[in-house]
């Protein structure tokens, strides 16, 4: 790297010591100098072995602020008592907020203060450290945030007024607040009432289920401003210009973990004060040319599907609904039968089944991403007809009997499967990694549920089938049509309950549910495509976490 020149360089007053304080344009460097005795407003100090030092990006400082040394307070109300000696020797200081990293992925705000005897000095310390803060063009000025006060345990507004409002005060950043009332409340503002140039980024603080409504909302604004159609599956949609800041609040937030690495309010607003970048994949998915939603995260048909479609069933039950219709429907053990048509993904870099993880600043969701192309050969060839030849026009179709279709656009990672569904998924490659698992014994599925929990090759296994594609589309063997679809929905309040009941009848239901992002589509045939980097998120990435680690807890690696 080049070395940067020097912008600042002085003597200042730290923790009892004096320390070289240096500036450029990329660091913020303070270091301790060693003296065999030290003098301070009479005191002497033992004499120091060695000099400490400490390094702070400017790109992660949060920002400069002048300290009243007499008054004892600073410019954001704080109260600091300062020693009445130090203040006579150096009554000026000021204070610089900067991110500090902790273990497991967490960010946190500190501090550090610097006194000097020269007020002119500070100034200048604190003008040139501004600017350099200004030149960063890709931090947020105005959000737009919205707050869903009922997800999760229903602590939205109290985590971003306590947690996250002070620190995008500290950052000098506004804020428009609307809570939401009802559920797509912030979908429908985006879709037709939301002013977006006013703002720089729109940030929700909820669980999934909220960012997936400002998913919807952004990408469909979007959408209609530049006129495009979203019925139909072979358009290609217009990336979204705003990004989107997550502040974990809800009963699960999938995709907060699989970004960021952590469910932390804390984290996750600094990651939108530094201006962070993440682009992501968003997969739009569709039944006979009408659009149905846009996936993020997971699309699940068989055993995901039931889940959900029994555990909405329960709600009353609260979170514990999850844990109680996993059990049930594993043990019911329904299959499915149908067609699977893919378009796989050729000549891009990485498998499912590699040992390469998406990170900060990955190479793979870089090249692929550049190597994508709406108007690629690939991307121009359209699904046959399950009814044709098993592989035509590069099109692969697999049919069987399923007791799980999942197709995942990042690894699906969570604190409870902390490697996820397809550990190898990437978040912005223009892909999806379509996972097939065949009827098989209930012990073997069992065996394939308990390695999402584990580091053992979840696909090494003879019923379990992966592929990454660009497209996929899946038609049920009797597939439906409208009327189809409207008796079993009349008919299932007569029948479902006896068959759930009393499973000795051996009834198997001839469709299951498509899981979206933790919603239930209301047809079985679809046809999904893969839309590379449609957003971006306020991230960067999971970062690589043991150098982290070792530097701020040297003795963990011991």
């Amino acid at each position: 790297m080049e070395k940067q020149p020097r912008l600042l360089a002085s003597q200042l007053f730290l923790k009892n010591s004096v320390f070289e304080v240096l500036l450029n344009g990329v660091l913020l460097t303070w270091k301790e100098i060693p003296a065999n005795k030290k003098v301070v407003s009479g005191s002497i100090h033992h004499p120091i072995k060695g000099g400490t030092s400490h390094s702070v990006s400017v790109s992660e400082i949060l920002a400069v602020r002048e300290l009243d040394v007499g008054g004892g307070t600073n410019d954001d109300g704080r109260w600091q008592k300062m020693p009445q000696k130090l203040t006579e020797a150096y009554p000026y200081a000021f204070t610089v907020s900067y991110v500090e990293r902790a273990r497991q992925h967490r960010w946190r705000c500190s501090d550090v203060t610097f006194h000097c005897s020269d007020g002119v000095l500070r100034q200048q310390w604190i003008q040139t450290i501004r600017e350099q803060l200004t030149a960063l063009t890709s931090r947020p000025k105005h959000l737009l945030v919205y707050i869903n006060p009922y997800g999760g345990k229903q602590q939205g507004e109290c985590i971003y007024e306590q947690k996250v409002a002070p620190l995008f005060a500290c950052a000098s950043i506004s804020t428009d607040v609307i809570v939401t009332e009802h559920a797509n409340h912030a979908r429908d503002h985006l879709k037709t009432e939301a002013e977006l140039k006013k703002y720089d980024g729109v940030v929700c603080v909820g669980g999934d289920g909220m960012f997936s409504e400002i998913v919807h909302g952004l990408v469909s604004r979007t959408q209609r401003d530049n006129g495009v159609d979203q019925n139909s599956p072979e358009e290609k949609l217009v990336p979204c210009s705003l990004r989107i800041g997550i502040i974990p609040a809800g009963s699960t937030d999938c995709i907060c973990y699989a970004t960021v690495g952590i469910n932390d309010p804390v984290t996750s607003a600094l990651h939108v004060i530094v201006g962070d970048s993440q682009p992501m994949d968003v997969c739009s998915v569709h039944h006979n040319n009408t659009f149905l939603r846009y996936s993020i995260s997971l699309l699940g048909y068989g055993f995901y599907g039931d889940v959900l479609a029994d555990s909405e069933r329960k709600r009353w039950m609260g979170p514990a609904r999850y844990d109680f219709s996993g059990f049930k429907t594993f043990l019911t053990h329904h299959h499915y039968e149908g067609a699977v048509s893919f378009l796989p993904a050729t000549d891009i870099l990485g498998t499912p089944r590699d040992k390469t993880r998406c990170r900060a600043g990955c190479f793979i969701c870089q090249h692929d991403g550049q190597l994508y192309s709406g108007d690629s050969p690939e991307e121009s060839k359209t699904a046959p007809d399950v009814s044709d030849r098993e592989y035509e026009v590069g099109w692969g179709v697999v049919r069987g009997k399923f007791l799980a279709i999942n197709a995942a656009s990042m690894s699906c990672a969570c604190p409870r499967s902390p490697m996820g569904l397809s550990p190898a998924a990437h978040l912005a490659d223009g892909t999806t990694d379509l996972i097939l698992v065949r009827k098989c014994s209930r012990f073997n599925f069992l065996r394939h549920l308990l390695r999402h929990t584990s580091k053992d090759d979840q696909f090494d296994m003879t019923f379990v089938e992966v592929h990454r594609v660009r497209r996929f589309r899946f038609t049920p063997r009797h597939c439906q049509n409208d009327s189809e679809l409207d008796l079993r929905e009349n008919g299932k309040q007569l029948f479902s309950q006896i068959c759930r009941d009393h499973p000795a009848c051996s009834c198997s239901p001839a469709y299951s549910s498509w899981n979206c992002d933790g919603e239930i589509l209301p047809h079985a045939a679809i046809e999904v495509g893969v839309h590379c980097q449609l957003i971006k998120l306020f991230a960067r990435g999971i970062e690589e976490q043991p150098l982290f680690e070792d530097l701020a807890n040297p003795q963990c690696a011991l």
